[in-house]
């Protein structure tokens, strides 16, 4: 009898950037989107019903997340718990402390032994019992390199050599669960990773210097009937013997995400036998309206135009638009954002185009040498579209550093050039 399961991934419930108010309900209309997603994704576990419900990690933005947010989250997953569907918890990248140390958010599921729930925080076997039969799931939550290794093993090693020193030592680790496998059973490979072949967005700034890539032959074993992976936001299959899958996330993140499909991932497994299906539902849009108005004598009147061509209703758009200096006079940004306001939210990028092209950075000029943390910073203030990652970035890019040897030991990222701590690797533009 095939056993029924619902794939899902990357909720990032909590997840409110390009959101607002709503007067009704107080809440933050992102939070609502993401909570309408996820409903989406328990009713068809509960109405179908599913016998085993799979998550791949990243519950929320970050380890801890506002109570209303748990609570959002713990009102879907308690469903399938009333329903007796059994279901894994995996902990991702975002559900751990920044340390790598724990499932933060997760964890008070085991806590609470909430009846039929697992929490993947370790790489282990799970045998779990479902309606439909029994099945092994291997967990392997996302791995870091202090996860595996100590400093000491690794010392004098180059980066190459340290990440292979990793692949081959969670190698042997999975070995040992394979080798203790019930070959009568069929088993679910559970994990969230960055895999090599992967199309990669956000995740890979995200996670820079934290995690490390590991290649797809480790995971197409025969052992494994599916492997169910988190943590890439879109959905693709990297291999079909045997099926290899992230789902991606249920929500766009940014507009990194715009042209993706947001779903989930239907299975009916046996042993040896794998039926697959990826189920989109429907999410916020995110358009991008891109207009050159440089060669327009009527750049206001084409603004205008292609805002009513595109379809921004209840959407999150943005409006990017290139322009000379000379015709900023022409634009009445009042007009601009009448014309916007049938988006959900809007944003007006204009490019203004200058004649001489290497001065669109001043601050780098070739006579600069700059460290690597206010080079990137410089450049980081050049980009609009870069603006809500940009946190983000400056860390990964120090602890980046800090792993090659040339780390910043409690750099703030708002510590100035001169700055007695900056490393000695300095970037020049030439």
């Amino acid at each position: 009898m095939a056993i029924k399961i619902l794939h899902l991934s990357d909720i990032h419930l909590g997840s409110t950037t390009h959101g607002k108010v709503n007067p009704q309900t107080g809440l933050n209309t992102r939070l609502e989107d993401f909570v309408a997603a996820l409903t989406l994704c328990i009713d068809r576990a509960v109405n179908e019903p599913a016998d085993l419900v799979l998550f791949g990690g990243d519950a929320f933005p970050d380890a801890t997340p506002p109570p209303l947010v748990q609570q959002a989250f713990a009102k879907q997953f308690r469903r399938l718990a009333d329903a007796g569907i059994p279901t894994v918890l995996l902990v991702g990248n975002h559900d751990q402390h920044s340390q790598g140390i724990g499932g933060a958010s997760l964890a008070i599921y085991r806590s609470l032994a909430v009846p039929n729930f697992t929490v993947g925080d370790t790489i282990a076997t799970h045998r779990i019992t479902t309606q439909a039969g029994a099945i092994q799931i291997i967990t392997l939550p996302w791995i870091t390199r202090s996860t595996l290794l100590t400093k000491s093993e690794t010392e004098g090693f180059s980066m190459s050599e340290v990440s292979q020193f990793l692949i081959d030592r969670l190698q042997v680790v999975l070995e040992g669960e394979i080798r203790q496998l019930d070959p009568q059973l069929p088993t679910i490979l559970l994990a969230h990773v960055m895999v090599d072949t992967a199309t990669y967005g956000a995740e890979r700034f995200l996670a820079a210097g934290k995690g490390f890539t590991i290649p797809l032959s480790m995971l197409t074993r025969e052992a494994f009937d599916y492997v169910a992976l988190g943590h890439v936001h879109r959905h693709q299959v990297l291999a079909t013997q045997p099926f290899v899958v992230y789902p991606g996330s249920i929500e766009r993140v940014d507009f990194g995400e715009e042209n993706e499909a947001k779903g989930y991932c239907w299975l009916e497994v046996e042993k040896g036998n794998v039926k697959f299906e990826f189920c989109a539902i429907p999410t916020r849009a995110f358009r991008t309206i891109e207009v050159d108005v440089t060669q327009s004598e009527d750049p206001q009147g084409k603004l205008l135009k292609s805002i009513q061509k595109g379809k921004i209703e209840q959407a999150i758009a943005r409006l990017i638009y290139k322009i000379k200096a000379e015709q900023l006079a022409l634009i009445d940004d009042r007009l601009l954002h009448e014309a916007m306001e049938r988006a959900h939210n809007y944003a007006l990028i204009p490019e203004v185009v200058s004649q001489n092209l290497r001065t669109r950075l001043p601050e780098l000029s070739t006579a600069e040498a700059l460290d690597p943390m206010t080079a990137l910073k410089t450049y980081l203030s050049t980009r609009e579209d870069l603006k809500n990652l940009e946190p983000e970035m400056l860390n990964a890019a120090q602890e980046l550093l800090s792993e090659i040897g040339l780390g910043m030991d409690g750099l703030d990222p708002a510590l100035t050039p001169d700055s007695t701590q900056a490393s000695q690797l300095v970037i020049s533009f030439e």
